[in-house]
C-alpha cells in the first residue's frame, strides 16, 4: 500500500500550496498533467491517489463524470470540503482498485505513484480499469529541485522521506516490463523551479524546453494494451455412470 499521510501530513500538504512560489509550480504541473489527459466532456476519469482534491479541481467544469481515490481519510475529508458533491471520492488502494475492467476512459497519478510501494503493480490496475489512455506525473529524480528535497529529508524527516523519485527510463523499464512496447509520451515541466513569473512560465511552454531530462515533474501517457482481471471459475465434474456389458455380445461356437 505504501505511505499513507496521516492528519498532520494532509494539513501541511494543503497549507504548503497557499505559498505563491509553490502555487507557481503547482500551475505549471497542472498544465502538464491537462496537456496529456486532452479531457472530453462527458468521459468518465480516474484519479489515482487525488489527495485532497487539488489535481482534480481544474478538472471540474468540464462536464467530465469524476472519481478520486486515496488510502487516506485525513485526505479524502479535505477533498470533500474542496469538491463537494461533483466527484465521487472512494478509499482505497492503487495496487489493489476497486472497480471493473475498463470502468474508465483515462486514469491518472498526480505526485501519488512515488508514494506506493509497488509501482509496477499500481499501473499494472489503471491500464486494467483504462481503456484508452493512462497518464503519469511523477517526481523527476534527476531534477535539481527533487536532489535538494531528498538531500533535506535525510536530515529533516518529512513528505519526501516516504518518497520514491523515478526517472524516465526506470518508468519506461518498468511500463515495457508488465505491458509490452506500447505507445509512451513524455514531457517534463518546472525546468526552472528557483525563478518564477512570466518569462520562465514563456519558455517553460516551449517543446524543446519540455524534453528536457532534469524538469521537476514528469509527464507520461501510456496507451494501454486492454487488460482484464480474471477470476477462476468453479467446474461441474460429474461422476461417470457404470454400464452394464450388454449380453449375448460374446459367445463361444458350439464344436
Amino acid at each position: 500500500m505504501g505511505y499513507v499521510f496521516d492528519f498532520k501530513d494532509a494539513g501541511l500538504y494543503d497549507a504548503w500550496f497557499d505559498q505563491a512560489k509553490n502555487r507557481y509550480c503547482l500551475d505549471l504541473e497542472i498544465k502538464l498533467m491537462m496537456d496529456f489527459l486532452s479531457p472530453k466532456k462527458g468521459q468518465r476519469i480516474l484519479d489515482i491517489g487525488c489527495g485532497t482534491g487539488m489535481s482534480l479541481e481544474p478538472l471540474l467544469d468540464k462536464g467530465l463524470n469524476l472519481t478520486g481515490l486515496d488510502p487516506s481519510q485525513y485526505m479524502l475529508d479535505l477533498a470533500v470540503k474542496r469538491l463537494g458533491t461533483k466527484v465521487e471520492l472512494r478509499r482505497g488502494i492503487a495496487e489493489d482498485l476497486p472497480f471493473e475492467d475498463n470502468a474508465f476512459d483515462s486514469a491518472f497519478f498526480f505526485t501519488s505513484l512515488e508514494f506506493t510501494d509497488r509501482p509496477a503493480k499500481a499501473i499494472e490496475e489503471a491500464c486494467r480499469v483504462a481503456k484508452d489512455s493512462v497518464v503519469l506525473c511523477v517526481l523527476n529524480r534527476h531534477a535539481p529541485l527533487n536532489m535538494i528535497r531528498r538531500m533535506k529529508s535525510f536530515f529533516v524527516p518529512n513528505i519526501y522521506t516516504n518518497v520514491h523519485f523515478f526517472s524516465i527510463w526506470e518508468l519506461k523499464h518498468i511500463l515495457f516490463a508488465i505491458l509490452g512496447e506500447v505507445p509512451v509520451k513524455w514531457k517534463t515541466t518546472l525546468q526552472f523551479p528557483f525563478a518564477c513569473g512570466k518569462i520562465p512560465g514563456f519558455i517553460e511552454n516551449f517543446q524543446i524546453v519540455q524534453k528536457s531530462f532534469f524538469g521537476t515533474l514528469i509527464g507520461m501517457r501510456i496507451q494501454p494494451v486492454p487488460k482484464f482481471r480474471t477470476k477462476p471459475l468453479m467446474l461441474l465434474a460429474r461422476n461417470p455412470k457404470s454400464y452394464k456389458p450388454a449380453s449375448g455380445l460374446a459367445t463361444r461356437m458350439r464344436q
